[in-house]
């Protein structure tokens, strides 16, 4: 597969929420206890980081069930 047809799983869709991503996964990593930092993780487990990219898709599938669940609440 070459590098310009790949589908990297890092990759953010929406340029403009990069940075709010970011901060998201900081504020995840801190409140499950990860020492996670600015710069090179690498002493960081293999399951550290899954649990953080774990978290970080869970707490986003809640607020977008609560966001629908809020649209379709009123009829």
């Amino acid at each position: 597969m070459s590098s310009s047809n790949k589908s990297g799983s890092n990759r953010v869709n929406v340029p403009e929420a990069r940075e709010a991503l970011n901060r998201f996964k900081y504020e995840v990593a801190n409140e499950i206890g990860v020492p996670l930092k600015q710069g090179y993780n690498g002493d960081l487990t293999s399951a550290e980081n899954g649990y953080v990219g774990g978290y970080m898709v869970k707490k986003m599938i809640e607020a977008q069930e609560k966001e629908m669940a809020g649209r379709t609440g009123g009829r």
